[in-house]
């Protein structure tokens, strides 16, 4: 018999949240052959079974939150069916399937009508325990959804106090049409808490400018086709504002620190993260040693990235330790923004959409390519010396592409 464990996940994460079991009791399972797949605040990460055997028993339910080194399966010796085709069935129409393994005693849902329950993982995994029938439930949810307070509410007298008061008249009905109710995954509460926190415990303002897309556009346009055929990867503008970044960093390392206690510690080294929209979320992997590599390689790590953001393949060590951070509303036709900051990094570079406004160059109007930027950055470090000086050169560095890419 073998434990399935939540392993160590990062220095920093000491929980998860089951999000979908690639197996169930009864079936087969190879030694290194996933068996679980855990959310957690970053990436999802898939644990393996250290042998082979048979899934006995599930010790946590689909959106349960468990800790690093509990127990959340057995594995025992023996064999099996083979996994179904759909191994994560509706959460409203199924449940898992029985034990074919010792394991502990578990109520077998056998009546059709508490198949068609609609409850909570959670609430099944209770209600088997305590052996109660789901369809004799009466759930508070005016959808008709069991929850994990109804289960443990069942067979006991209603407190005076909860029965007393009655609903807001105006409150509206979830099963009116009017809400949808949707739980927030593990990662959106991450992020909506570190967002709230860096609001609260920062003094984050914002310094805006504008850059002249003319010369940077002209040059991509020249050059992308024999950059391709060289590099096998696209020119595109993140490489120019990866590197204009790295070199106002440079000269401004105030920008590329973080604040320790009382101390303001100083990177010397450049780790650009790069904002990746994703469905679960925005993510920022890291391009490491920007300050070492030319536009290609910056070009290919970028493009890495993203598509292993995009196919949920990011590890841990793929977001940690950045020092600075480049986010680019502008491909969702975003105009001007203040992005916030990111964890204990204390600046920040918003990109916009390019669009073409007439401007006045010399004593002429001409209409250009011109794209807002703004540097979010935490005054209790920078002033407003720095944090002008800085975006003021990332504007001229952007307006003169040649110079940047010779100095590169």
């Amino acid at each position: 018999m073998a434990e399935i464990i939540v392993p160590e996940l990062a220095e920093s994460i000491t929980e998860g949240t089951i999000a979908q079991w690639l197996k169930q009791p009864g079936e087969t399972v190879e030694k290194g052959e996933f068996i679980v797949e855990l959310e957690t605040d970053k990436v999802n990460v898939e644990v393996i079974s250290e042998e082979a055997g048979v899934v006995s028993e599930l010790l946590a339910s689909e959106g349960d939150t468990v800790q690093v080194g509990q127990v959340i399966a057995v594995v025992g010796a023996g064999s099996g069916a083979a996994a179904a085709p759909a191994q994560k069935a509706p959460e409203a129409e199924s449940t898992p399937a029985a034990p074919q393994a010792a394991a502990a005693p578990v109520v077998e849902e056998t009546s059709s009508e508490q198949d068609r329950t609609i409850a909570s993982p959670a609430a099944r995994k209770l209600a088997r325990e305590k052996g109660i029938n789901l369809s004799e439930i009466s759930p508070v949810d005016p959808m008709g959804r069991v929850r994990v307070q109804d289960v443990a509410a069942h067979g006991t007298a209603p407190a005076p106090a909860k029965a007393a008061p009655a609903p807001a008249a105006s409150a509206p009905k979830e099963d009116d049409g009017r809400t949808t109710r949707e739980k927030m995954s593990r990662r959106r509460q991450t992020i909506a808490s570190r967002l709230l926190e860096v609001r609260q415990n920062t003094a984050m303002l914002t310094t805006f400018n504008e850059i002249d897309m003319t010369n940077v556009m002209a040059l991509r346009s020249r050059k992308k086709d024999q950059f391709f055929e060289q590099n096998d990867v696209r020119l595109g503008f993140m490489s120019f504002f990866t590197k204009a970044v790295v070199a106002a960093l440079k000269k401004y390392p105030y920008v590329n620190s973080q604040i320790d206690g009382t101390d303001i510690v100083k990177n010397n080294f450049y780790d650009i993260g790069i904002a990746v929209s994703t469905d679960g979320g925005l993510v920022v992997p890291i391009v490491r040693d920007a300050d070492r590599k030319n536009f290609a390689e910056i070009e290919g790590n970028i493009g890495e990235l993203a598509k292993k953001a995009r196919d949920n393949k990011l590890a841990l060590s793929d977001m940690s330790g950045g020092s600075f951070t480049i986010t680019n509303g502008g491909v969702f036709g975003s105009l001007l923004s203040t992005p916030i900051l990111n964890g204990t990094q204390v600046g920040i570079l918003g990109m916009h959409t390019i669009q073409k406004r007439p401007i006045a160059v010399g004593d002429e109007i001409q209409i250009r390519p011109m794209m807002y930027v703004a540097l979010s950055y935490d005054h209790r470090v920078i002033d407003g010396k720095d944090s002008v000086g800085f975006l003021k050169m990332v504007k001229e560095l952007l307006e003169n592409p040649e110079d940047l890419m010779l100095n590169s």
